[in-house]
């Protein structure tokens, strides 16, 4: 049998993604940007194309959606769709956060899920790939509709997880009151108390030091390797911050910890400027306990601002965080970035610089972190999490964030070395997605056409 070249090969699973999923941009969006990296990997790895690996990793192993109905105080029954998609299981069971916000889609779902195969793989933790979530949107609604909303969502999920099967974690929408509430419908469902069955718990209850704190920190230590490589740090450095999530909190507390300064946080209402550092405590209290708009922020702030219009992006800085959501750096805000003197860019979001962006990042010279390298921290840190469970004991802080520093720097080299060996050194997204692939690809090879 004679092979197709790696090129006609990527094409001819590109067009086949294509075709199966023309509906669903976001998740064609991420597969191509892996797509288009790895026609050195498989001229290296023949037997990849000869065992139809691509063809395979683009197709979810199993795709869940679900109604989930609930009644709010009023007594009105509402009903919205739930998704589970269990994208890849050859390093290990399924593992990613579920995300609960009116903007969950099928696409959403799968985009993330092909994401967390390959961020996974760069932990180093044997854990596999996935995602879910749903349209419901928690940030309107009291603690009892969230609860009610979250059993009856679980009632259906209780089916297709498990510690050694399928693994949730939070993302946009869940966090610790959400993780709880579906907790405790699990238990109620199966009479176990099987702590390793979702991540990012409370800390009195199975919940794991950092947890919270992983994917910001995780971020910030990722572009502190890939700045000191080149000679340089974040000390100093002015950064540039979107979100006001766990992401942007925690990203914005350790750029400070390690002598940079964050002037910026951002929601869908608009953006603040702090010229003179964030200040994390009243963040934290204005985002997570009392949440409220980041406007309250700037109310609350002297010398602070706040913006309603235009992006966040327009503000110059020499490091940039992207922390809210998919595409939300274009090729706009990637020149006004540059024009400012920007040297480095770090994903704490899930794809949130569009291609044409990463692009110019690439050409100008910037230093890039794509997402599933950047912000593998949260995850690296769940899967520590679940270690704990399994032995019933708990680490200290210091010991959670030695761990989560050096998996970050561990995730570093691993894409660093790659994009050497396939001849673009510091192409971090060509060295994130050919490391991750590899060691994917060699689980998939050993384990049979499964």
């Amino acid at each position: 049998m004679t092979l197709l070249t790696p090129e006609a090969h990527l094409r001819d699973v590109a067009e086949t993604v294509r075709r199966r999923s023309s509906a669903e941009p976001e998740f064609l969006q991420a597969v191509r940007e892996v797509l288009e990296t790895l026609e050195p990997v498989l001229a290296e790895h023949p037997e990849y194309i000869e065992t139809g690996i691509l063809e395979r990793l683009v197709e979810p192993e199993r795709q869940l959606i679900f109604r989930v109905p609930w009644t709010d105080d009023a007594g009105r029954v509402h009903v919205n769709r739930g998704y589970r998609v269990q994208f890849n299981s050859a390093l290990g069971p399924y593992k990613g956060g579920l995300r609960f916000h009116p903007s969950v889609n099928l696409s959403v779902v799968k985009f993330l899920g092909f994401e967390q195969i390959f961020k996974n793989a760069l932990t180093s933790q044997r854990i596999g790939g996935g995602k879910g979530g749903s349209d419901f949107d928690p940030s309107d609604k009291s603690d009892a509709e969230v609860m009610r909303f979250c059993q009856s969502f679980m009632t259906e999920l209780v089916h297709h997880i498990g510690e050694h099967t399928d693994i949730p974690a939070g993302d946009i929408g869940v966090g610790g009151r959400e993780i709880g509430y579906l907790f405790g419908q699990y238990r109620r469902i199966t009479q176990r108390y099987e702590a390793g069955v979702l991540t990012g718990k409370g800390l009195g209850w199975g919940g794991a030091e950092v947890r919270t704190e992983a994917t910001g920190y995780g971020a910030v230590f990722f572009a502190e390797e890939m700045l000191l490589r080149v000679g340089d740090g974040i000390e100093g450095r002015r950064a540039v911050v979107s979100g006001s999530g766990n992401v942007a909190t925690y990203a914005i507390e350790k750029i400070q910890q390690l002598g940079g300064t964050a002037i910026t946080a951002s929601d869908s209402s608009g953006y603040i400027v702090d010229e003179a550092g964030v200040d994390v405590d009243l963040l934290k209290q204005v985002k997570e306990v009392e949440r409220s708009r980041i406007s309250v922020y700037a109310e609350r702030r002297p010398g602070a601002h706040f913006v309603a219009t235009g992006s966040v992006w327009d503000v110059k800085g020499e490091l940039a965080f992207p922390c809210a959501t998919q595409n939300e750096l274009d090729a706009e805000h990637a020149r006004s970035l540059i024009a400012g003197g920007l040297r480095a860019v770090a994903e704490g979001a899930n794809m949130p610089a569009t291609p044409e962006a990463v692009a110019l990042f690439r050409e100008a010279g910037v230093l890039f972190a794509p997402g599933k390298a950047a912000n593998a921290g949260g995850v690296a840190t769940s899967a520590l999490e679940m270690s704990q469970n399994a032995a019933r004991s708990r680490w200290d802080r210091d010991k959670s964030e030695s761990r989560l520093r050096d998996i970050m720097r561990d995730v570093h080299a691993s894409a660093y070395d790659a994009s050497v060996r396939y001849g673009r050194p510091g192409d971090y997204v060509l060295g994130a997605n050919s490391a991750a692939f590899e060691t994917v690809a060699h689980a998939m090879l050993a384990q049979g056409v499964i």
